[in-house]
């Protein structure tokens, strides 16, 4: 849920590549939301890799939980999930195909990092200067437009200790 005065927003999720698809629309919706469209782009390509990472490598699920928080002129995304191994920066080989995640958050955003999260996981984390891009700006498309009240919206309830049926990717994820 967002709340109008913390600039907060939540999403639990399994990092599917249909599921990261979703963030990443409900990322770019909150982000416009709060006037900090400047920051939609570097924003969407650090979750897409932070969840992809997820997918890829996260034991023993794949349940995790976004978080988006503009405080202070700074904007933090982090991505906690179950699994306590740290995440490493590879040196990628030219040609390959993965590797590169962690080292592409590391040159999009104004710093990153990642913290053991009590006994059974860790956050992810990278941070985008937001002092400039949060000077509120009306495009003549958003006039009229209802906006989003929630960061959630469009989300099935959570459903604890259950597998829910997923519909198959329809497109790659990058790592």
């Amino acid at each position: 849920m967002i709340s109008q005065h913390s600039r907060h927003c939540t999403v639990e999720l399994q990092a599917l590549p249909s599921r990261i698809g979703q963030v990443r629309r409900i990322v770019s919706a909150q982000l416009r939301y709060w006037h900090l469209d400047p920051l939609i782009e570097r924003a969407v390509l650090g979750v897409t890799e932070l969840l992809s990472n997820v997918h890829r490598h996260a034991e023993p699920d794949k349940m995790c939980t976004v978080e988006i928080e503009l405080l202070l002129g700074r904007l933090t995304v982090s991505v906690h999930d179950n699994d306590p191994r740290l995440p490493v920066v590879q040196d990628a080989e030219l040609f390959a195909t993965s590797g590169r995640g962690l080292a592409m958050v590391a040159a999009v955003s104004e710093s990153w990092g990642v913290r053991p999260h009590g006994e059974s996981g860790k956050v992810v984390w990278f941070t985008l200067p937001a002092s400039s891009a949060a000077v509120p700006k009306i495009s003549p498309y958003d006039a009229g437009q209802p906006q989003p009240q929630q960061c959630d919206a469009g989300r099935r309830p959570a459903t604890r200790g259950r597998r829910s049926e997923h519909a198959p990717a329809r497109s790659a994820v990058a790592g």
